[in-house]
């Protein structure tokens, strides 16, 4: 007599993704169990509806706020370049090869506690301009007002890559009262002299040996006529600076701007380690509600990893 097989529940999918090494297909689930079938799997990931929300819901009470907290922004690319059917999947450009490829975009919020250098990812949003007609900065506005309003989360500062260093979100962040740090392009145009000169490229301003360390005083191009921001040239190797801009006017130390930039890269280390941990970029299955319920699943195992 043949069992009847049983509804794949999320903790079972979950699981999956956690124990799985290398094949997280619905194939090799159903070969590797003998409930559920790969029907029953593709029904589960059809018609459950993991939303953002979920995330925080799982992680909330493990979130240690400070008054000194940070936000940080950030998007990651999950990699479908040999990919043609699967819905969500864009033509966006790639840091890491150099070029535009097949992907899935995803806008990530982490929340990091300095103090005891601890960090949870608490928001995310896929990119999909088609399905929604929002940007990644539409995405970014929308968690931050989110951690603000909905969440109330205490934090101090909002850190974020170049990307996110436009008008409209720097004048939001400062709206609502807080800090924020992050670099600009090098061919960002900005200016010093007061309006006496012509705007220039952020990387060909003249520093003198005290604004290397303390920063100088500039307005970038398209901001407000008295909007000022406060850069600091942070020199990271022989091959790379960063020019980093902050509305906390009263900061006079290189060095300590670098250490507040580093928290940044606890976001990245969250891109890593999904990648690496929960097969973010394993489902090869083809509609758009199935690779959101994918992702969603894949983060709730780094929360519980974490």
């Amino acid at each position: 007599m043949i069992a009847k097989k049983e509804r794949v529940p999320r903790l079972d999918y979950c699981q999956y993704l956690l124990v799985s090494q290398i094949n997280y297909t619905l194939t090799n689930y159903a070969e590797h169990t003998e409930k559920f079938s790969h029907d029953m799997a593709n029904r589960y990931l059809s018609g459950d509806k993991i939303r953002p929300r979920l995330v925080w819901e799982n992680v909330k009470n493990e979130v240690r706020p400070t008054q000194y907290g940070f936000l940080v922004f950030d998007d990651t690319v999950i990699d479908k370049n040999f990919s043609c059917q699967i819905e969500l999947v864009r033509n966006q450009y790639n840091g890491n090869a150099h070029g535009v490829i097949k992907e899935i975009g995803v806008v990530t919020c982490v929340y990091v506690n300095p103090q005891i250098d601890q960090f949870w990812i608490i928001d995310y949003r896929i990119y999909d301009p088609a399905g929604d007609g929002k940007t990644k900065l539409e995405h970014m506005q929308d968690m931050l007002l989110n951690c603000v309003y909905q969440k109330s989360l205490d934090f101090w500062a909002v850190l974020m890559d170049t990307w996110y260093a436009t008008k409209e979100i720097i004048l939001q962040i400062e709206k609502l009262g807080k800090i924020y740090y992050c670099p600009l392009k090098d061919n960002r145009q900005v200016d010093n002299s007061g309006g006496s000169k012509p705007y220039q490229r952020v990387d060909s301003l003249e520093w003198t040996k005290a604004e290397q360390q303390q920063g100088k005083v500039i307005k970038i191009k398209s901001f407000p006529a008295e909007h000022k921001v406060k850069v600091f040239r942070v020199v990271l190797s022989t091959q790379r600076t960063d020019y980093v801009v902050t509305n906390e006017m009263a900061q006079d130390n290189v060095e300590v701007v670098q250490a507040m930039c580093g928290f940044r890269w606890k976001v990245e280390q969250f891109h890593r380690e999904t990648k690496q941990l929960t097969g973010i970029e394993g489902n090869q299955c083809r509609k758009a509600r199935i690779v959101r319920n994918h992702i969603g699943c894949a983060i709730l195992v780094w929360v519980r990893l974490k």
